[in-house]
């Protein structure tokens, strides 16, 4: 009885998570279409309109974050197969451990930030800030429990130890909560502060250390990430409600709700028959090109990877459709085919509007509209060098082509007319300067969902669909971008970026040997870090070594961006491998000979792209 009254309760509370979500994602959408259009008929928008969506992005982050934490689905280096042997099973349950215990710290420090960052009588318009951010800690909190106490599930014994230590790494935060309550407090309490710091000061590195391996074994990428800062400013003498502070100022930034609306946008065209639309119409318009499946392939992908931002949820969307087409040709046998798709999954995060140039633009303070331009030829470059693979192959096996029928084109172009359209819409609207970065992203939505209206394939259990796969991946990578700008803030405060500069400039003379060690070390990071987290803790250590060696501060984003797109591909902790190894129900290692050579192929281009500057630089003019 007890335990159904569990489930009950559980199902109810994922039900109104699900709910809120929605409604956040939804007003995110809605309101700067309204924005645009009292723009265009009274000449002034909403004067609450930025402040309401920035507030908006938080409640969404944390929101998707604990629906992430309930579905089991945030970011990690490594698969979640279950372990084998008592030693690896130990290690899952010292990974739930870490979890618990970095969110409760973080809930206790957010708490922190709360009571003594704003005053009673700070308002958002109407509503009290300490009211809109009570988010932060509650899902924090939620986060921390969940990972030891699963939906359905009866808690696990380690989650009262979690919970000790969270307690315990936040020491300081509760000293300054209690200070907050009792002002009287005895000098003992701020004395407990004095120790706290000596004793993190030694153990930072091993606590670090432990972290770090505990990722390459599948912790979540915002706990290794936030962990690693809590040590950090715990051993350093730092205060720990900077951290809580920094993920505020992260997603309250303006270009920060085109994050969850483009990728709402990527999850409306996989949910629904897009894709297969799109296919039709590559095949009908490239197939009769020597190797033209292939290249219907990679160019799929690329338009799928654009408005989602992420190259692992084209894989999961299109891959299995991609893959059946090009093996039932029998032109490219199943390695090949695999291997392609899984390739071609992250070349389409250099065209506009793709979520990482926005970012990278934004942290490295570079116009948005150049990165544009500057990713279009290297993209291309990109898209032709996969396709050419399919091209070489087709004709080294003299393969028959498909005819260019004109019939099966016009009416595949008057089937997929609409999705086609999207990007052009979207590029004259910004480029024209009809719509902000924001009221594009939120423009994709509605067209989208126009176009969902106009198939016919609009109804509730769509937008139930696309919420319940999407609200928990964009949390997940919001709450990693507000871990991450922890970290990025101490590098940048112990004044790494400087060091580094000062290292290169006496060591290195050579403009041609710093983009080689830069070359190795994007590729390392992107192997170990998903790309909007390597934005915000590296980027800023490389922007001061590009002005350094006279890089184009657009050509050094491009080769930033391509080097870790790159890096998804590497073997062994690439994360586009696992999640084909998830789509394809393949093992690692046969994944792995499948990429290579594509691997090879792209790695050729991207050299191009780093030391050929005019790929990044044409359009600008």
């Amino acid at each position: 009885m007890a335990d159904t009254k569990k489930r009950l309760w559980d199902d109810r509370v994922a039900l109104i998570e699900d709910l809120i979500g929605g409604v956040f994602l939804l007003a995110l959408a809605v309101v700067p279409i309204f924005e645009i259009i009292l723009r265009k008929i009274s000449g002034s928008g909403l004067v609450w309109s930025t402040g309401f969506l920035t507030h908006v992005v938080v409640w969404v982050a944390w929101v998707g974050g604990i629906t992430a934490s309930r579905e089991g689905v945030h970011l990690s280096l490594s698969s979640s197969a279950e372990p084998e042997g008592r030693f690896w099973k130990n290690v899952e349950i010292v990974k739930g451990v870490a979890v618990t215990a970095v969110n409760m710290a973080f809930a206790i420090a957010s708490a922190s930030f709360l009571v003594r960052g704003f005053g009673p009588g700070e308002t958002v318009g109407v509503l009290p800030i300490r009211l809109i951010l009570i988010i932060l800690p509650i899902g924090y909190l939620s986060m921390s429990l969940r990972a030891l106490w699963r939906p359905h599930k009866k808690a696990s014994p380690w989650l009262a130890l979690g919970l000790f230590l969270g307690i315990v790494f936040s020491w300081v935060s509760i000293v300054n909560l209690l200070e907050v309550v009792f002002p009287d407090l005895p000098f003992a309490f701020y004395d407990s502060q004095e120790v706290f710091w000596n004793v993190f000061h030694w153990f930072r590195w091993p606590l670090i250390a432990a972290l770090i391996f505990l990722g390459v074994r599948g912790l979540p990428i915002y706990v290794m990430l936030g962990g690693t800062a809590l040590f950090l400013f715990s051993g350093n003498w730092g205060m720990l409600a900077t951290l809580p502070n920094e993920a505020y100022n992260m997603l309250t930034g303006n270009m920060i709700p085109a994050i969850p609306l483009f990728t709402v946008t990527g999850y409306l065209l996989s949910e629904t028959s897009s894709g297969k639309r799109l296919v039709r119409f590559f095949r009908a318009a490239l197939g009769w090109l020597p190797g033209g499946l292939a290249v219907v392939a990679v160019v799929a992908c690329a338009y799928f990877t654009t408005f989602t931002g992420a190259s692992g949820v084209t894989i999961l969307a299109i891959g299995g459709l991609l893959a059946s087409v090009l093996v039932e040709s029998k032109q490219y046998g199943k390695d090949f085919s695999r291997g392609l798709i899984t390739s071609s999954g992250s070349v389409g995060l250099l065209f506009p509007p793709a979520l990482p140039i926005i970012m990278y633009g934004v942290v490295a303070q570079i116009s948005i509209k150049d990165m544009f331009l500057g990713g279009l030829l290297p993209g291309i470059l990109l898209v032709v060098a996969l396709s050419s693979m399919g091209i070489v192959r087709a004709v080294r096996n003299k393969n028959e082509r498909i005819p260019f029928v004109v019939s099966d084109f016009f009416s595949s172009l008057k089937g997929a007319a609409g999705d086609l359209l999207l990007p052009v819409v979207l590029l004259v609207s910004y480029f024209t300067g009809l719509t902000t970065v924001v009221e594009t992203s939120a423009l994709a939505v509605v067209y989208t969902l126009l176009l969902t209206l106009v198939t016919k394939e609009m109804s509730l259990e769509l937008i139930s669909r696309v919420l319940r796969r999407g609200v928990p991946v964009i949390g997940g990578v919001l709450v990693i971008l507000a871990m991450a700008k922890g970290l990025s803030y101490y590098i940048v405060d112990a004044q790494v970026p400087t060091m580094l500069t000062a290292f290169f400039r006496d060591n290195i003379s050579s403009r041609f040997v710093f983009l080689i060690l830069l070359n190795l070390a994007l590729l390392l990071t992107g192997t170990l870090m998903d790309i909007y987290s390597a934005i915000l803790v590296v980027a800023p250590l490389i922007v001061p070594l590009g002005a350094l060696y006279g890089v184009h501060p657009v050509q050094l984003g491009i080769i930033f961006l391509a080097n870790l797109q790159l890096g998804y591909l590497t073997p062994p902790v690439g994360m586009n491998l696992f999640l084909a190894s998830y789509t394809f129900n393949e093992p690692m290692s046969r994944i792995y000979r499948q990429v290579v050579p594509f691997l090879l192929v792209l790695l050729v281009a991207v050299l191009l792209i780093t030391y050929v500057p005019w790929f990044s630089l044409a359009l600008l003019g």
